[in-house]
Order: structure tokens, then C-alpha cells, then sequence
């Protein structure tokens, strides 16, 4: 009997002390999942106003590039007067290809759909191009300026900007960032 009187006051003692401990470790275990998740914001929110200027950075130079090479532009940017159609073809593609590689780096911080829209916008000129200088009569014997004038008509025939739609895709991307 004394034993089990000695068993039942130290269960007295034990048991409530057990219960502390647990709801104890229980508040503590709490307490630190929810400072690691605050502190995983916090280091979210710091990687954002970091990542933020250089994100919209990005953005404006897929557009500046996007309007650079946009045919319009192009053609006014690089005189064709003095040269051959075969010569202000290659400097035109030549042109293209050099603007988009410098701005290749920034497809990290777009989506792969929007840098795809960006390439698919190049590759739609360089084609444009090419099939207009294809399509003078004589190429090896023409002017840059018929070169240019062709490249026009295609435009104005197509009625398509073949920027437009990249364009608006990467502003659209970039209003998503606020």
C-alpha cells in the first residue's frame, strides 16, 4: 500500500509537470515555425526590392530592342544610300543579329513565353528581310534604297507590325510585377 501511495503522489507531481512540458514545447515549436516563416518573408520581400529595378531594367531593354530592330526604325537608323541591296542586306541582318545578342542575357528575368515572342519577333524580320531582298528583280545589281522600299511595301502589304505582339506581351509581363 505504500508503494502504491508513493506511485500515485509521484503521478500527481509527474503527470501535470509532463502536461507543462508539452504545452511548452508545443507554444515553442509554434512560436519558431512562425518566425521562420516571417523571416522567410522578410528575406522575399529583400530579395524583390533587389530584383525589382533590375527585373524592370530587363523589360525595357526587350522593348528598346523590340523597337530598335522593328523594321520602321531600322530602315530610318541605317542609311541605305551609297549602298548596294546585297550590302545594306547583310548590314541590316547583321544589325538585327547584334542587337539581339547583346540583350540575350535578359531572358533570365522574363518568362520562357515571353522571350519566346521576342526571338519569334526576330526571326519574323530576318525573314521579312530577306524575302524582300529575294524578291527585287536583280538583287546583286540594286540599290539599298529599293531594298528598303520593298521592305516597306511588305510592311504596308502584310499590315502587321511584326513587334507589336512581343511588345504588348513583355508590357504586359512587366505590369504583372506590380
Amino acid at each position: 500500500m505504500n508503494t502504491t501511495l508513493y506511485i500515485f503522489d509521484l503521478l500527481k507531481i509527474i503527470l501535470p509537470a509532463l502536461i507543462v512540458a508539452g504545452a511548452v514545447f508545443l507554444l515553442i515549436r509554434q512560436y519558431l515555425e512562425k518566425e521562420q516563416q516571417r523571416r522567410l518573408i522578410e528575406l522575399r520581400l529583400q530579395g524583390t526590392k533587389e530584383i525589382l529595378p533590375v527585373r524592370l531594367q530587363a523589360y525595357e531593354r526587350v522593348i528598346l530592342l523590340l523597337e530598335r530592330i522593328t523594321p520602321n526604325n531600322l530602315l530610318v537608323r541605317l542609311n541605305s544610300s551609297g549602298q548596294s541591296a546585297s550590302e545594306f542586306h547583310r548590314v541590316l541582318l547583321q544589325e538585327i543579329r547584334a542587337e539581339f545578342e547583346h540583350n540575350l542575357s535578359q531572358q533570365l528575368y522574363m518568362s520562357p513565353d515571353a522571350w519566346e515572342e521576342v526571338k519569334q519577333a526576330k526571326e519574323h524580320i530576318l525573314t521579312l528581310i530577306n524575302k524582300a531582298y529575294q524578291g527585287l528583280n536583280t538583287p546583286q545589281q540594286a540599290r539599298g534604297t529599293e531594298l528598303a522600299k520593298r521592305v516597306l511595301e511588305t510592311l504596308i502589304a502584310d499590315e502587321t507590325d511584326p513587334t507589336a505582339r512581343a511588345i504588348n506581351i513583355v508590357k504586359r509581363e512587366a505590369a504583372g510585377l506590380f
